[in-house]
């Protein structure tokens, strides 16, 4: 399994899914653009002292990271969706 963060704008958050990732042994994308630069500390203080342990990527596209997972099924979650799509 892998974790795509697309265009994360909250550094907390994606500092305590990368949190996660570590423990769970999960590789995390980061689709830019980023709202906050991996080094700022509010990120730092969410989860980057686990960072040098974290498998991540940053990306540029959603396609990018299908070219290279072409096997792979997809799961889209999003708190801005208007209704459900099944792929």
């Amino acid at each position: 399994m892998k974790i795509v963060l697309h265009r994360p704008e909250i550094p907390q958050n994606t500092g305590n899914v990368g949190r996660l990732c570590v423990a769970t042994n999960t590789e995390l994308y980061l689709v830019r653009p980023l709202g906050f630069r991996i080094e700022d500390k509010e990120i730092r203080r969410s989860g980057l002292d686990y960072w040098k342990d974290l498998k991540f990527k940053v990306v540029d596209s959603l396609e990018e990271i299908q070219d290279e997972n072409p096997k792979s099924r997809f799961w889209y979650l999003s708190t801005k969706g208007q209704k459900n799509i099944r792929m």
